[in-house]
């Protein structure tokens, strides 16, 4: 009996360890979820199924549409609920200094060797909170079968003829409306000069009457530029790019005064309590082949320059994805603006799209 009762213990013991066992093999099998703050369409599915599958993970999306919107909602929450995020140059020192960034630890970021310092260097002392993600340009796409005349300018998108009423979009980003604006009345895009500032202001409000709408471009076979209801729009380059591939019509041109050149970054938000699980994230897109298959896919330039050497020819040679020497001599980067300056601009924004 005292054996019997010996060996029923026994058989206890081992069915508590069987089911405890369960549970934390149950527990250990639990996706941990990362939530990633990003454009619509901006990243390779396969590339976040690969992901997903080396790390047990699970990338939860959130999309916006414009920077102003993404600061929107960091606002509402303080930068909190959200792991990794998509920030363009141009806000992240206001970020930094709000304190929602996190910098990254390049012990954990082994392939950040790959990445061009140029992207880097420009931004000085925020550079050690960011990666950088992609890099392009902005441009015009239009409708050539519907347009008669060669669009070469910004004029002709800033000062356009009246057969164009209604027949425009604007980016809805003070950045791209106002330095652009600029950029067609021959002034440098981050122009903080009060008599630059007041002629682009000008310029906004005596085009407004030709713009159907202040956002982002559609995408997809349902946008306005494929149907027909718009024939030109201020757009980036590989979007404009993707956009082409629904409409052969479709037209990106980079303008004879040149552009404005943005890089976008990779971050840790500094509310994140995944940190670790975020820098695999981050570490992973910049493998030089998937960084290569990122740039190939999205139809942008890579700041990763090992990704570069597995890039086809067609690829680094196209020039509305790799800027001629000569667009990149006539385009600046964004550059933060002052506090004072960052007020008259967003007085301009808020007055030209009341």
């Amino acid at each position: 009996m005292k054996k019997f009762h010996s060996q029923l213990k026994n058989l206890f013991i081992i069915i508590v360890l069987f089911v405890n066992f369960g549970i934390v093999t149950h527990a250990t099998e639990e996706k941990s979820e990362l939530v990633f703050l990003n454009w619509d369409k901006y990243i390779d599915p396969e590339l976040v199924k690969a992901f997903e599958a080396k790390f047990h993970a699970k990338l939860k999306p959130v999309y916006f549409e414009t920077d102003e919107t993404r600061t929107e909602l960091l606002l509402t929450t303080d930068g909190k609920g959200y792991d990794v995020a998509i920030v363009a140059d141009s806000h992240i020192a206001s970020y930094v200094k709000r304190g929602w960034l996190a910098p990254i630890d390049k012990s954990k970021l082994p392939n950040l060797r790959h990445v061009d310092s140029q992207w880097l260097e420009s931004l000085g002392q925020t550079k050690r909170y960011v990666v950088p993600y992609l890099w392009g340009t902005l441009g015009i796409v239009h409708r050539k079968d519907l347009i008669k005349e060669e669009i070469t300018s910004w004029k002709q998108l800033y000062q356009p003829s009246s057969a164009f009423q209604g027949k425009i979009v604007m980016i809805n980003d003070s950045g791209e409306l106002i330095g652009l604006a600029l950029k067609s009345l021959g002034y440098s895009p981050n122009s903080s000069k009060k008599k630059e500032l007041d002629a682009a202001k000008k310029l906004l409000l005596a085009q407004k009457p030709y713009v159907r709408a202040y956002e982002y471009p559609d995408m997809g076979k349902d946008s306005k530029l494929v149907t027909g209801e718009i024939w030109m729009a201020m757009m980036y380059n590989g979007d404009a790019l993707a956009l082409k591939d629904e409409h052969p019509q479709i037209v990106f041109t980079v303008p004879e005064e040149g552009s404005m050149l943005w890089c976008d970054y990779l971050v840790v938000m500094a509310g994140s309590q995944k940190k670790k699980l975020a820098m695999d994230f981050i570490n992973f897109l910049t493998e030089p082949q998937n960084a290569a298959r990122l740039s190939e896919y999205l139809q942008f330039a890579s700041p990763n320059k090992s990704a570069e050497k597995l890039l086809p020819k067609e690829h680094l040679k196209n020039p509305l994805i790799y800027p001629t020497p000569a667009v990149l001599a006539n385009s600046e980067l964004f550059k933060t603006k002052k506090a004072r300056v960052r007020k008259k601009w967003n007085a301009i924004y808020s007055k030209v799209i009341e």
